[in-house]
């Protein structure tokens, strides 16, 4: 069961988002804010809760301060529900967290719907619009890949477990798919970050983007 804090100062998508979760059996509670205030204050209460933000409506400063909130509740997961979101903005977000997902309001009503329960399961969600937009716009994926000399530090072996990884699959389903050892596994992530001197998976996963080893078209399946 997941709480859900919907953050949105509009009373005609407050009221719509409310009628949608209550369709959803795994939903525990529901609670509304409309400042960032409230929001930090009723995430002490539930840590874990889903957020589904206008951010274009809120007090936030910048995507940075965004990206602070999400990493300081780190069990949290957010839904990013407005009409508009700049490019820029949604690459500096979607990139820093696998728990910032997306869904714009003028999506039909089933992938809004889709967007909910994902978060329910706490599977992140990118709607079709937000992905074909960063898959058309230049300059992310392959127009780094070659260019990056970090790129020489890993072997081809760890080059494709980092891919694996940054895909979002397990260190047990890796060895599983790859007939190795849960432990081999295990020691090249650990290698992996030791020689890209990160410290987690969301580090990873900007490297992998930023190297090209993982193309925008696979990772927004």
């Amino acid at each position: 069961m997941r709480e859900f804090i919907i953050a949105d100062n509009q009373d005609i998508t407050k009221a719509g988002i409310m009628f949608l979760l209550r369709q959803i059996k795994d939903v525990s509670l529901l609670e509304e804010v409309e400042n960032k205030a409230e929001l930090i204050k009723l995430l002490f209460k539930y840590p874990n809760a889903v957020i589904i933000l206008d951010y274009t409506l809120f007090d936030f400063a910048g995507a940075e301060e965004l990206i602070v909130l999400q990493e300081r509740f780190k069990e949290s997961d957010w839904l990013l529900f407005s009409d508009d979101l700049s490019l820029v903005f949604l690459r500096q977000v979607l990139f820093s967290s696998i728990s910032i997902g997306v869904v714009m309001k003028d999506n039909t009503k089933e992938e809004i719907c889709a967007a909910l329960q994902s978060a329910t399961k706490k599977e992140r969600y990118i709607c079709s619009h937000v992905s074909n937009l960063l898959l058309k716009s230049p300059g992310i994926s392959n127009a780094t890949s070659g260019n990056n000399q970090e790129d020489h530090l890993l072997t081809t072996t760890e080059k494709e477990i980092l891919k694996e990884i940054a895909l979002g699959k397990t260190t047990k389903e890796i060895a599983a798919e790859k007939n190795l050892s849960f432990h081999t596994i295990n020691s090249h992530r650990k290698n992996i970050y030791r020689k890209l001197g990160v410290n987690n998976v969301h580090e990873a996963i900007k490297y992998a983007m930023r190297a090209g080893i993982v193309d925008l078209a696979e990772y927004y399946i």
